[in-house]
């Protein structure tokens, strides 16, 4: 049976944290920086919560950190609108690694990997964000991509998949996939975070500091598929057990 492959889009392939930065500048100036967190927490509204104080400092304390709060999120509000009416705004991004694609392409082809782009990227002016992220890896140099674009838990699309890997840069995604499916993942993780390598480990994610990284295990794994004392070493070595 052919190994069935999930990959993310955002952090993991495309440079969405730039796109982000570069209309934040474009809105703001250079001195402003929000966080861009991942494209699939928006448009989630921020919650903000206000506890009573009985000392003046205290009161004064939480009255400032809300009013950089409420300019934070006005400024992201801002940001995502600017974004949500750019015309096929996903086809925009650079990629992470000009390579990472085209090899993805070519590992599929010559293992016959079943590939599934899975994203919950918000919907922007222009085509469906289906298509847009279509054109996007056509042009990295994958031909035919199947785009997943979900609404719900990454774990739930992974269980309909029957993926047996998943490669993603956000833990919660990892975890949602190791909660509701037998996939195993990848979570990429730059190379200076080792607080967060020790913990995904910990929860028997599998770890790379790159998605070439993350390839290269990959290979490895599918190559190893009937010699399981390898596997076992290879599952060792990345963090699966």
């Amino acid at each position: 049976m052919p190994l069935r492959i999930g990959f993310d889009m955002d952090g993991t392939l495309a440079d969405f944290a730039s796109a982000f930065h570069d209309v934040e500048v474009r809105l703001f100036g250079p001195k402003s920086h929000i966080e861009a967190g991942q494209p699939e927490k928006e448009p989630e509204e921020e919650k903000e919560g206000v506890e009573g104080a009985s000392v003046e400092k205290k009161k004064k304390a939480k009255k400032d950190g809300i009013k950089a709060a409420l300019a934070s999120h006005r400024r992201r509000d801002a940001v995502w609108n600017a974004i949500r009416s750019t015309p096929d705004f996903w086809n925009t991004l650079k990629p992470i690694d000009p390579d990472a694609v085209k090899r993805i392409h070519w590992l599929a082809i010559t293992h016959k990997w079943e590939v599934f782009f899975i994203t919950q990227r918000p919907y922007t002016d222009g085509e469906t964000v289906q298509r847009q992220t279509q054109h996007w890896l056509m042009a990295q140099g994958y031909d035919m991509p199947s785009v997943l674009v979900i609404s719900g838990s990454r774990g739930a699309a992974a269980g309909a998949l029957r993926l047996d890997y998943h490669v993603d840069d956000s833990p919660q995604n990892c975890l949602d996939v190791i909660s509701e499916s037998k996939a195993r993942t990848i979570l990429i993780v730059p190379e200076d975070d080792d607080v967060t390598r020790r913990q995904a480990r910990n929860l028997k994610m599998g770890t790379a500091t790159s998605v070439t990284d993350a390839l290269d295990v990959l290979e490895k794994a599918t190559l190893a598929r009937t010699q399981p004392n390898l596997l076992d070493k290879i599952a060792i070595l990345v963090g699966w057990k």
